[in-house]
Formats: C-alpha cells, sequence, structure tokens
C-alpha cells in the first residue's frame, strides 16, 4: 500500500516523530491513533462573528463520527471566517485571504484528506479555492439555510424582504416601528439566508458539482438530517483517501458547465461568477466569462426569492437540488463526483413533492433566464446582469447616465429632492470594483432616488463594477471590467451621456464617440487608495479582475508538492 501522506508526520520512529506524536497524544489520543490510518482534517469555518456559520461546531461532531466509524482520525481546525453581515468593508475583501489560509493550513498540516465545513457566501468559494491548490481528497459539508422568516404570519426572505422594506419605509408605505419588528423576525434560527442568495446558491452549485453528498445544499441548519449528512460525510471522506479521489478529478471543465446550468435553474446569484472564475484557475480549468452563456437559455425552475415566492426550506421539502439535477439531466455533462460515480447518481431517484416550488423543465417559473453577459464599448471584458430578477422591458433600452463618483457620493445625493433623475434614467455607480473600493462590495443594487420611491418606483437601470448580494433584485449590471479604478471605460461616463443596454443581444454600449473619450482618458487620473499598508494593500496591488474571478494573481493554480523540512 502507498505510504500515506500523514505518515510522512506521524510514522516516523526518530525525533522529528516523536514530536508530532507526543504533543497530539496530550489531547488523549492513543498509539494506535498513529498507526497508518487516514488523517482528516476537519477545516472548520464556526465562528459567533458569522451568525451563518454557528452551527458548524455541532457538524464537525457529526463528521468526526463518521470517520471514526469508517476507521480514520478526525482532527478539526480553524481558518479565517468570513462574516457576510457584519465585515467590513465587505467579506469580498477576505476571500482570497481566507482561500491562503485554507491552502497553507492543509499543507502545512499531516493530513490525508479534508472536509470544509462552511457555509456563509465567501466561505464556501474560499475553502474550495484553499483546497484545491492542495488537492488533496476534500469534501464539502455547508452549515444549511435558516428556517423561514416570519413576519405577522407570513414568510419572510432574508435580505430580499430587507430590501423591499427599506424602500417601503422611504416611500412612507411602512413605518420605522413595523421595520424594526420585522427584524426579529427574520432569522430565527442558524443557519444561512433562507433566500437562495449567494450562500444557498454556492452550496447548490458545490452539490451540481459533486463537491458533496446529494442533498447538502437545502438541508435547514437546525434539521436532524444535516448532522446524519455531516456523519455520512465524515465515513465517504475516509474511502476518498483509500480511493486517492481529488479535486482534480472532479472539478473538470464538465462541472463547472453542470454548475452554470444549475445556477440558471435555482435563480443562482450573480456572485457565482466571480467564485466560480477563480475556483477553474486554481485547479487549472479553462473558464471564462463566456462560458457562462450556456445558462442563458436554462429555464427558472426554482421558484425561491429573490426571483420567486418561495424560501429555501420549502426547496428542501419540495426535494431540493436531486430534483433540479433530474430536471435538468438532459443537459447535464458526465463528470465524475465524491461518490466516484458519474453526477447522475446524485439524483437517481428524485421525485417532486411540489411543482410549484420546483417546475418541470416544460414548465418553468420562466423561460430562459441563466445570467447575460454583456459586452461593448462600456465593459470590454464583460458585464453581467441577471434576467431573472430583473424587469424585462428594462433589459432592452437606451438611456442618460446619472453618475455617481463614489459610494459616498451615492449616500450623500440619493435622497436629494432636486437629484435631476426620472426613472428613464440610468444610474451609474463608480469605484466599487475590485481594486476600487476595495474588494468589489455588494452596492451595486444601489437604492432608487428617493424622490422616484414616492412616486411608486421599484426598479431602474443601474450599472457598477460592484457586486450585489444574491439575495437582491432588479435590473442591474454588475461586475463591470475593466473596473473603473484600473482606468476601465466607466471611468470616463459623466452624467448626461447615453448608454444602450440589450440583454439579448449581450451589448453594454456607451454612446459617446471615440475622440471625446481619448480627451476625457487623457485627463482621468485614479483615485488615491483607500489601504497602503497590510494585506489590503497586498490585495489592491495583486487582485485581477472581475471577469477572472477576482483572484490574486500569485494564487492562480496549485502546488501539490509534499512538504519535507522539519521544524526542529
Amino acid at each position: 500500500m502507498k505510504k500515506r501522506r500523514s505518515q510522512h508526520w506521524y510514522g516516523k520512529l526518530d525525533k522529528d516523530g516523536f514530536i508530532h506524536r507526543s504533543w497530539m497524544k496530550n489531547q488523549g489520543f492513543p498509539d494506535h491513533a498513529f498507526d497508518g490510518r487516514p488523517i482528516i482534517g476537519i477545516c472548520n469555518t464556526w465562528s459567533e462573528l458569522t451568525p451563518c456559520n454557528s452551527g458548524l461546531r455541532d457538524l464537525a461532531e457529526g463528521v468526526k463520527r463518521g470517520v471514526w466509524e469508517a476507521g480514520g482520525f478526525p482532527v478539526e481546525f480553524p481558518v479565517m471566517s468570513l462574516g457576510e453581515t457584519q465585515m467590513k468593508p465587505t467579506a469580498m475583501l477576505f476571500r482570497n485571504l481566507l482561500a491562503m489560509d485554507v491552502e497553507e493550513s492543509i499543507r502545512a498540516y499531516g493530513i490525508d484528506g479534508v472536509v470544509l465545513l462552511g457555509g456563509c457566501d465567501k466561505t464556501t468559494p474560499g475553502q474550495l479555492m484553499g483546497a484545491a491548490s492542495v488537492d488533496l481528497p476534500t469534501i464539502v459539508v455547508s452549515s444549511g439555510p435558516m428556517l423561514n422568516g416570519k413576519y405577522r404570519g407570513k414568510n419572510i426572505g432574508s435580505g430580499t424582504d430587507v430590501w423591499k422594506f427599506s424602500e417601503a419605509v422611504r416611500a412612507g408605505e411602512m413605518t420605522l416601528q413595523d421595520f424594526m419588528n420585522a427584524e426579529s423576525g427574520m432569522s430565527r434560527s442558524k443557519g444561512v439566508c433562507m433566500t437562495m442568495g449567494t450562500a444557498s446558491t454556492m452550496a447548490s452549485l458545490v452539490e451540481a458539482m459533486g463537491m458533496s453528498l446529494p442533498t447538502n445544499a437545502a438541508l435547514p441548519a437546525v434539521d436532524a438530517r444535516r448532522m446524519a449528512l455531516a456523519h455520512m460525510t465524515g465515513k465517504r471522506i475516509v474511502e476518498m483517501v483509500d480511493e486517492d479521489l481529488k479535486p482534480s478529478d472532479i472539478l473538470t471543465k464538465a462541472a463547472f458547465e453542470n454548475a452554470i446550468l444549475a445556477n440558471a435553474a435555482v435563480g443562482g446569484s450573480t456572485n457565482a461568477v466571480v467564485h466560480l472564475l477563480a475556483l477553474a484557475g486554481r485547479v487549472g480549468v479553462d473558464l471564462t466569462l463566456q462560458d457562462f452563456e450556456i445558462g442563458s437559455d436554462i429555464p427558472l425552475l426554482v421558484n425561491c426569492m429573490p426571483s420567486g415566492k418561495y424560501l429555501m426550506e420549502d426547496f428542501c421539502y419540495a426535494g431540493g437540488m436531486p430534483v433540479v439535477l433530474s430536471e435538468l439531466k438532459s443537459h447535464l455533462r458526465p463528470a465524475k463526483t465524491v461518490l466516484n460515480k458519474d453526477i447522475s447518481a446524485h439524483y437517481e431517484g428524485a421525485e417532486c413533492f411540489n411543482h410549484d416550488v420546483i417546475h418541470a423543465f416544460d414548465d418553468p417559473v420562466k423561460p430562459a433566464a441563466g445570467l447575460r453577459v454583456l459586452r461593448g464599448n462600456l465593459a470590454p471584458n464583460g458585464a453581467i446582469v441577471k434576467p431573472s430578477a430583473a424587469t424585462d422591458s428594462l433589459l432592452e433600452t437606451e438611456g442618460e447616465a446619472y453618475v455617481f463618483d463614489s459610494i459616498e457620493d451615492l449616500k450623500a445625493n440619493i435622497d436629494r429632492d432636486d437629484l435631476p433623475v426620472t426613472p428613464e434614467t440610468i444610474l451609474v455607480l463608480k469605484g466599487c470594483g475590485p481594486k476600487g473600493y476595495p474588494g468589489m462590495p455588494e452596492v451595486g443594487n444601489m437604492p432608487i432616488p428617493a424622490k422616484l420611491v414616492k412616486q411608486g418606483v421599484r426598479d431602474m437601470i443601474r450599472i457598477s463594477d460592484a457586486r450585489m448580494s444574491g439575495t437582491a433584485f432588479g435590473t442591474v449590471i454588475l461586475h463591470v471590467s475593466p473596473e473603473a479604478q484600473a482606468g476601465g471605460p466607466l471611468a470616463l461616463v459623466k452624467t448626461g451621456d447615453r448608454i444602450r443596454v440589450s440583454a439579448s443581444k449581450g451589448e453594454l454600449e456607451l454612446l459617446v464617440d471615440e475622440q471625446e473619450l481619448a480627451a476625457r482618458r487623457a485627463d482621468w487620473q485614479p483615485d488615491d487608495p483607500h489601504y497602503t499598508r497590510g494585506y489590503a494593500k497586498l490585495y489592491i496591488d495583486h487582485v485581477l479582475q472581475a471577469d477572472r474571478g477576482a483572484d490574486l494573481d500569485f494564487l492562480v493554480g496549485k502546488d501539490t508538492r509534499l512538504v519535507t523540512r522539519e521544524s526542529h
């Protein structure tokens, strides 16, 4: 039998082996725990500052039970935790730092395989990016969604209803006291957003790519079946180590294409684009923004907020991702999964229990609802829009721009009664890309100007180099690349310029002649960076643009070499 990786730490009968084993034994592990059995790392992003992941401490115990049962040796270790709702300026700034933490922790320690425990938006992609760069056998257990939010006897959804309630308060349609009362009923249990936000989107795509066991995406965080899933995952990772089944065997181009198709079907977050692009860069898969067009004709099957009316708890009870994958089966590519079988094994025997929550492929919630890639002189390297959450009539239009040069400019002026905007105005926000903010925050779904909110306007075209929450909605054009701070054409837009948008043609054009744009470019200077030290400076200096996943340039690819130098 091939010598296990962990035996280079714990199987040596010398001073170094003595040190590695002896210090581990202070936790009460017996001699036979080091007899050559697989050592499984449990990579935990639990934190009280990351409410979405607050249940992962318990799930780790379930994983450990499964590892012990299968004859492995589980060891839990912490990594940076990214609380999407708590971190400033944005958790996305730190996704790559988490990926570095995960990569180096896996590489430095004597483990043979790893279970990734994550959930909150950036934890899942960050963990996967780091693990893929070391390429040990890896499997994911997500924290799971919260129970449905409740307010006045009705379901309310994380994020989605926050945006709606906030606009209602601004319009004078909801009192501040009612707004505050809704706050207590929205987050009723541990877990991630119970809408199809980025967290549940990434859990769904992890399942569609075959990096988790079936049903991982939708089981509520507090459902006993999620603990059972953790147990079975612990058992399965030991088997994967014996099979030497690694991320590079699973995360093929076909797996990424299946994720893109699934994202369209579930009405998934636009954030999936930057995360899948970054992950593909780690495993050496040639994935580009244009590849996301394969999902553009896929219908919306899952009737969940923000693209529908139900929540993740309902999605679970209707059958979850196995049903969605079954409906997509004629479009899915053959691809290996953590079961060491084709993706078809993930939906074998799937049955839908509520056809209003998960629609059939030939009776969708909405036809051709996948993300659309837009290009033109305003976004030479691309931008994206989510038609399933947009107003159809706004996806083909031309209008006059009103420009906010920064997020501070927007916040200071969006509620002005004399703001010169109409419902046909196209709002443009600069300085919110990877380098500019920094970190590419979720501010692309700009608030509707107060004067228009009071008139009943609830959607307008909004264009920026930012992202938006997966729980958000509206006709919002995002990830404009190159960003303004990097000198992209977005930096040159002025109030009064005309912009043409065509989702059907994939066009985003600034209707200003080249001579005028050249003159503006000659006068343009980037803003001073917001950070000049530490990780944030490293990020600003090395982050790639959105169309390449906003990873750091020196982290693309992987290093699977065994560390041979000892510390003593």
